[in-house]
C-alpha cells in the first residue's frame, strides 16, 4: 500500500530541521594569536588514519588561519546552560564588518576567547577548559564546495575533559541551513 506524499519546495525548512552538533573550532594565525569559531558541520570521515571533516565559510578568518598554520582543534561543548552560553560567544564572526553584523569602528574584531579559560596545542590552536573533549588536527586537504570549504584534518591528539552529553542544535533551538 502506498501513500501520497506531498511534494513541495520547502527545502530551507527541511534543512533547518536537521540536527547538528555545536563545536568550537580553534585556530591560530601566523603569529600564534588564537581564535575560535562555532562550527556545526563536523564529522569523522575515516578510522585509519583518523580523519575529521569541518565545513567552514570561504571568507571565514578561521579558514585563513588553518590555511596558513595547518593546525586546528575541535572542542565538543556540553549540553547545558554553560555550554549554550559558551557557544553563543563564538556565534558571531571575527570581523565585525562581515555582512549582516553590526560594525563597531573602535572594536572591529571579536576576540571570542577573551575571559574564557583555555590552553593551546603546539600549533597555537585553543583547547577550551569547559569543553567536554577536544581533538587536535593537522589539515590535509581543502575542498571548495559552494560558499564553504571542507577541511579534512588528521587527528593528532585529543582528550576527554568532562563527562556529559554534547551540545546540539536540538537543545539550543538554533539552526544553520544557509
Amino acid at each position: 500500500m502506498s501513500t501520497s506524499v506531498a511534494i513541495g519546495w520547502d527545502i530551507p525548512r527541511v534543512m533547518e530541521e536537521m540536527p547538528y552538533g555545536m563545536y568550537i573550532v580553534g585556530t591560530a594565525d601566523g603569529q600564534g594569536a588564537p581564535n575560535g569559531m562555532m562550527a556545526d558541520w563536523v564529522m569523522q570521515v575515516s578510522f585509519k588514519p583518523r580523519l575529521v571533516a569541518v565545513s567552514i565559510e570561504n571568507d571565514a578568518h578561521s579558514l585563513a588561519n588553518i590555511r596558513s598554520n595547518g593546525r586546528f582543534t575541535v572542542n565538543l561543548l556540553p549540553q547545558d546552560e554553560a555550554g549554550w552560553k559558551l557557544a553563543a560567544r563564538f556565534a558571531q564572526p571575527y570581523d565585525g564588518s562581515k555582512v549582516g553584523q553590526r560594525h563597531d569602528a573602535e572594536h572591529p574584531y571579536h576576540l571570542k576567547l577573551e575571559g574564557i579559560g583555555y590552553g593551546v596545542v603546539d600549533g597555537g590552536a585553543p583547547i577550551l577548559v569547559d569543553a567536554l573533549s577536544w581533538l587536535e588536527c593537522q589539515a590535509h586537504e581543502f575542498f571548495s564546495l559552494g560558499d564553504h570549504t571542507l577541511v579534512i584534518g588528521e587527528v593528532l591528539n585529543g582528550a576527554v575533559l568532562h563527562e556529559g552529553d554534547p551540545l546540539t542544535s536540538t537543545y539550543t533551538g538554533w539552526n544553520y541551513s544557509g
